[in-house]
């Protein structure tokens, strides 16, 4: 057993291989409940430009140093062998916040590369992304989630700890002069920003941006979320009522987490990811990768395979790609957010990766 720094309390996780009793011969990954992995979400680094208070601390999350971090090869050779041999369909860049990142081109070329055909996409607070979008679109990049869960300054200010909004909007306007589409817009579900929520939806449809809204999850490093303070879904619902006529849509992908309502008959839509009342867990068909290189087979399941370890010892493609299977198949029913003894992860979401 070996123990890995995540910025938090150390886990201890094996370096090999977990059990695989019981699993099928199958390449894809595969877990105990049916569910096929075909997303791949790949944190890139623990830092991060804002300091949002439901996700890290004002002093940000311990620095991960510089050499644990997996390298742009590194996350190439995982990503073309997820494409390959695991039946991997898309992946993913998060953080902490992956502009940080200056080799974050580099990542995404040399990824594109070992994985041609991939759907690559990143997930950003936006802060930056107008400077740096030419590069990355031309190393490859396709779609972009920007992060955004109010468009008033004085509460943007005090949500994320800095007075940011206006680069995040001027990193908007330029991913969609680029003509990236659907440009998505996550916002996280908050009461002190509940108010705003219908100036947010009429603000996306001007701008031409797909909105969706998030249920607050128990990962923020501070651990100050609290089930009875939640703003849900359907509370959110009555507030959008109150300004907009709003249809339900079929929803055509199951492991597609958002539930979409047309506004005011379309053609623009709002998106609702009930991560906490409506959980999606029976139809999940994500594998996440950690700044570190473990792998991470459930937002909220602590146990970690390190595949860095394997990386650096030599391994084959053919080994850690069985470790990777090996996680997955040993992957937990569900979240159980909702369970009487739930115990939130260790790891915070900017540890984790988005």
């Amino acid at each position: 057993m070996t123990a890995i720094s995540l910025g938090l309390p150390a886990l201890p996780r094996p370096v090999g291989a977990p059990s695989m009793a019981g699993r099928p011969e199958s390449a894809d990954l595969i877990d105990r409940f049916g569910r096929v992995a075909r997303d791949l979400r790949v944190s890139i680094t623990e830092k991060c430009t804002l300091r949002c208070t439901y996700c890290m601390p004002a002093e940000g999350l311990p620095l991960i140093p510089r050499d644990d971090l997996l390298s742009s090869q590194e996350i190439a050779r995982l990503v073309g062998l997820a494409w390959r041999d695991l039946g991997v369909r898309e992946v993913r860049f998060t953080g902490g916040e992956p502009l940080v990142r200056r080799d974050l081109d580099e990542i995404i070329r040399l990824s594109a590369e070992a994985a041609p055909g991939i759907g690559i996409a990143m997930t950003t607070n936006g802060i930056g992304l107008d400077k740096r979008l030419p590069g990355l679109l031309a190393a490859g990049l396709e779609r972009v989630n920007v992060s955004l869960d109010t468009i008033n300054r004085e509460h943007f200010a005090r949500l994320t700890r800095r007075d940011r909004l206006e680069s995040v909007v001027a990193g908007i306007r330029a991913a969609h002069a680029a003509g990236i589409a659907p440009l998505k817009i996550n916002a996280v579900l908050l009461r002190e920003t509940l108010e705003g929520a219908t100036d947010l939806l009429a603000w996306a449809i001007e701008n031409d941006c797909q909105l969706r809204f998030i249920e607050q999850m128990p990962l923020d490093a501070d651990a100050l979320w609290r089930r009875e303070n939640l703003l849900d879904a359907e509370e959110l619902l009555a507030v959008l009522g109150e300004r907009f006529t709003l249809t339900p849509l079929e929803r055509d992908d199951l492991s597609s987490p958002a539930e979409e309502w047309l506004v005011d008959g379309g053609p623009h839509t709002v998106g609702i990811i009930a991560s906490v009342t409506r959980p999606f867990c029976e139809a999940c068909d994500r594998t996440r990768l950690t700044a570190e290189g473990t792998v991470r087979s459930c937002l909220f399941g602590d146990d970690e395979i390190d595949l860095r370890a394997l990386l650096r010892g030599g391994a084959s493609d053919a080994e850690i790609g069985d470790a990777w299977r090996g996680a997955m198949w040993n992957k937990q029913a569900g979240h159980g957010i909702n369970a009487d003894g739930f115990a939130p992860p260790v790891r915070s979401m900017g540890a984790i990766g988005g």
